[in-house]
């Protein structure tokens, strides 16, 4: 099994479709104790990046919006 794609290096969708998925597998609640840890750290990680990823669009688009209100047309 390929080891998982750091979360620092992925892209939004990327990690929340991963994060869904492990969300999904801790709702059902089949998974040993160790198993179920291990799923939460990486959620933590995968949720951490998702909201950093959605820190730096609305940063931009908020830039992008006080370009179009300071352009004189």
């Amino acid at each position: 099994m390929a080891e998982p794609k750091p979360p620092g290096k992925m892209r939004f969708e990327e990690a929340f479709e991963e994060l869904a998925a492990i969300v999904g597998k801790l709702e059902a609640g089949d998974l040993e104790l160790e198993e179920s840890l291990g799923l939460f750290e990486r959620g933590q990680a995968l949720a951490e990046r998702s909201s950093q990823l959605l820190e730096e669009a609305e940063l931009t688009l908020r830039q992008l919006e006080g370009d179009l209100t300071n352009d004189p047309e």
